[in-house]
């Protein structure tokens, strides 16, 4: 069936019957092919749409106006470039114009990474700069963490790959110093505040340390492989570490808090990608590592994707079981703050995943957290495990295949003819909007189809870990003190970007004491060795008034206690 036909048949039909596999099917068929040629457009110096790029050098989109995308981010490279990897090493296409593609896009970070930006030199922070111009010259941008680690995350794949063909001394020789730089980068830099993935929030991200969880552990295996031994024990120590910081994210209400700077939810796509990208088969579902089908990574999904039913025209009239167009966070207002196909195909992505491990390990276990993702399938399901033998078993892996199915579906209803994918979907009308050949877009519709077909990704090493917190950032004291003035009937708390602080819950804000008036003190145990931002509020009654942007923030020492004297920013 043609893809024009699969989409007249997906509007014409109830929403309902976008979850049909069949219109799955066809889409992943059709488009398949043509997001690898549009991801392949955007690489120049000879795709189609690179308009001029350098060699192995990848656009965002060519998109030139509102927005302007016609630069290099090194995370949209890395993802688009792990994409190619693994349709290359796991057989998927073996095209020879893939391999050069890969050795083009090497050699374009070996420059990259010497380049001196506003982030500082090679060996002074330069690493974090996250986006440059299209002939590898510097752009003045903001700290971004992720690019290093998706990076060797990326060039480790490829170099485990060369080396099963006997090709170390290209990784040895080429590979691993652009890796090496990447790692040391991860590793004295992760506890450090980034910009998050949209390149808006200046915090913690739970989808940079997971990532940078991920590449110090690769790191480390491929160290010793190389016999860079010296090596292998501070990735693993800084490993442990942010195993140990991946769990201070998770949220009670259900969701990992997606960036500890507040002023939102914290419910965001950022944590739906976290988990497909360090998605590893032989951990089943571990909930440390936050695998896809983990009870964590589970209510999480459900609860992200619960938030963009009533806030979009085209997700009116779903079922709560029902797959539904998703965009970045509920609080998104860039280009009037539409679906994503990225996010979208993340969802479906994930569900896939599960099935993979549901079906390798012929059981699915239902937690008292999961329970409620399991009851969107079946109303009177209880926590336990349930075998491939069971007729629970088979009617919850049909389910979730038609509720995975419904996000392609859903994503191939507002796709054109001509298969391209902008960044956004308009949520009133389905029009495309934003940057259009989005290379991104393509790079997670491929991975989404792979997932669907049940190709599983090389192991990064997340089975059989367990936390290893000894020696990792403990806490100090801080003693807050503010010189704040109020009326009658008024108090002063503070609450801030750690669970310590509340996680920047005024509702749970903690009290200061105006002992010492007008200064308000407060001692608290904090993380050690981290960059806290918080503010003071102040509460009368029902009534809460924040101090004025921007964020106070500190950085905490390693041990011991001290104490911050601030005055109240109207």
């Amino acid at each position: 069936m043609l893809l024009s036909a699969v989409l007249s048949v997906c509007v014409l039909l109830a929403p309902s019957a976008w979850a049909q596999s069949s219109v799955a099917n066809a889409y992943a068929a059709s488009e398949s092919p043509l997001a690898l040629a549009g991801m392949l457009a955007n690489i120049g110096p000879s795709g189609s749409l690179s308009s001029g790029a350098d060699s192995g050098v990848v656009i965002a989109s060519p998109s030139t106006v509102n927005p302007d995308y016609l630069f290099t981010w090194t995370r949209d490279s890395a993802l688009v470039f792990q994409t190619i990897v693994n349709q290359y090493t796991l057989g998927i296409d073996t095209d020879a114009d893939l391999r050069t593609e890969i050795d083009n896009y090497v050699a374009a970070q070996a420059i990259l990474q010497q380049i001196t930006d506003p982030s500082g030199t090679l060996t002074t922070g330069g690493l974090g700069e996250p986006k440059f111009y299209i002939n590898l010259t510097q752009f003045v941008g903001r700290p971004q963490r992720d690019g290093p680690a998706l990076r060797s995350s990326t060039l480790i794949s490829w170099a485990n790959y060369l080396i099963s063909e006997g090709n170390t001394s290209y990784v040895t020789d080429t590979l691993w110093p652009i890796i090496e730089n990447d790692l040391g980068y991860v590793a004295q830099n992760w506890n450090l505040s980034t910009f998050d993935l949209w390149e808006e929030l200046y915090s913690s991200s739970f989808w940079t340390t997971v990532v940078q969880h991920k590449s110090l552990r690769l790191g480390a295996t491929l160290a010793q492989t190389l016999g860079q031994t010296s090596l292998v024990s501070n990735y693993e120590t800084q490993a442990d570490f942010l195993l140990c910081f991946i769990q201070s994210y998770w949220n009670t209400a259900g969701f990992m808090t997606a960036n500890t700077a507040g002023g939102r939810s914290g419910i965001d796509a950022n944590s739906v990608l976290a988990s497909i990208h360090t998605f590893d088969a032989t951990a089943g579902c571990d909930a440390l590592t936050f695998q896809p089908c983990s009870d964590v990574a589970l209510l999480n999904m459900m609860t992200y994707v619960d938030a963009f039913r009533s806030i979009y025209e085209l997700n009116d009239g779903f079922a709560p079981n029902e797959a539904v167009l998703t965009g970045r966070y509920p609080e998104d207002v860039y280009m009037d703050g539409n679906p994503w196909y990225i996010t979208t195909f993340a969802v479906a992505e994930q569900l896939y995943d599960s099935l993979i491990v549901w079906k390798s390990q012929k059981s699915i276990e239902v937690t008292e957290t999961s329970l409620p993702f399991f009851q969107l399938f079946d109303s009177s399901i209880t926590a336990g495990t349930y075998a491939s033998s069971t007729s629970t078993f088979t009617s919850l892996i049909d389910d979730v295949q038609t509720y995975a199915d419904g996000f392609v579906a859903a994503a191939a209803n507002y796709t054109p003819s001509s298969g391209s994918l902008s960044e956004q979907i308009s949520k009133t009308n389905g029009s495309q909007v934003s940057a259009v050949d989005l290379t991104w877009s393509y790079a997670a519709a491929l991975t989404a189809f792979n997932a669907r077909a049940g190709i599983v990704p090389a192991s990064w090493g997340a089975a059989g870990l367990s936390l290893e917190c000894t020696g990792a950032p403990s806490t100090v004291s801080v003693t807050f003190n503010v010189m704040a003035t109020t009326v009658f009937g008024q108090n002063i708390f503070i609450c801030g970007s750690v669970n310590a602080l509340q996680n920047w819950d005024p509702d749970t804000a903690l009290a200061l004491s105006a002992a010492d008036y007008p200064t308000w003190s407060v001692t608290v145990e904090v993380p050690a060795s981290t960059t806290i931002q918080y503010k003071y509020v102040n509460i009368d009654g029902s009534t809460i008034i924040w101090e004025a942007d921007p964020n106070m923030e500190i950085t905490t020492p390693a041990s011991g206690s001290f104490t911050v004297n601030d005055v109240w920013q109207s």
